[in-house]
């Protein structure tokens, strides 16, 4: 079988919104476009210029109601948030920073340092690791934890970025180290994607509903999914391109 893009998507604002996509265009030493270029820091943050680690920022792990939200880019650059028990929101990330504050409070703990700032992230974007990252995901792992589970999870708990179908389950972890093509671009297979409880959440309800950490431990011995890669080679990545090691 062979092996081709499933799905890909972006998270505009880390930790909140996802925003499924058709094609995109990866360039060496950037994370896809658009994805994570802004973050919102709470109360307790202690942010500095360039990259910060997640604990600085909201995040699913932390209200599980963040992990309903979805996004959409607008043509003119703006941001169109929905959830569920919220109106719509339209903001423009340069400008309407207290807009999506006031948006996002009633989705957040009241017992956690409340949402303080929109930052923009630095040209190598704001993943969990501290480089430029694309996550690469395996449509047949999903499959194997959801199967355990008895629940079919959807892909939008894992906030990934480009979905593979046709690997084996867990064959995504035999290629770190490696150089694969995904349609015209190149990345390299870097290292595993540590999970937190942010994917025990339904991102249609916003309620943790499966307990993939302890299903992760006591099946296969580990908390990781997906792989963080590294864009190599520019080029355009579209769903169905063929993905192969070089």
């Amino acid at each position: 079988m062979s092996v081709t893009i499933a799905q890909l998507w972006r998270h505009p604002i880390k930790g909140i919104g996802a925003e499924a996509l058709e094609h995109a265009f990866l360039t060496p030493g950037r994370p896809l476009p658009g994805d994570r270029s802004w973050a919102v820091a709470h109360a307790a943050a202690s942010t500095q210029p360039g990259w910060q680690p997640c604990r600085n920022f909201l995040r699913g792990a932390a209200s599980p109601q963040l992990m309903a939200i979805t996004a959409e880019t607008l043509a003119n650059g703006h941001l169109c948030l929905r959830h569920p028990q919220r109106d719509a929101l339209q903001i423009d990330p340069t400008g309407d920073a207290q807009a999506l504050l006031s948006w996002l409070a009633p989705l957040w703990p009241a017992d956690r340092p409340a949402p303080t700032r929109l930052m923009q992230a630095p040209p190598e974007g704001m993943s969990d690791a501290p480089f430029a990252s694309v996550s690469v995901l395996n449509m047949a792992s999903l499959r194997a934890l959801s199967q355990r589970l008895g629940v079919a999870l959807d892909t939008r708990r894992f906030r990934g970025n480009i979905w593979l179908q046709g690997l084996a389950p867990w064959e995504e972890f035999d290629l770190i180290g490696k150089t694969i093509q995904i349609g015209d671009a190149q990345l390299h297979m870097r290292e595993p994607i540590t999970r937190c409880r942010a994917t025990e959440a339904n991102p249609d309800t916003g309620l943790r509903d499966a307990a993939t950490l302890d299903m992760l431990q006591s099946g296969w011995g580990h908390s990781e999914f997906g792989v963080y890669a590294e864009v190599i080679t520019a080029g355009q990545v579209c769903t169905g391109d063929a993905a192969k090691v070089v």
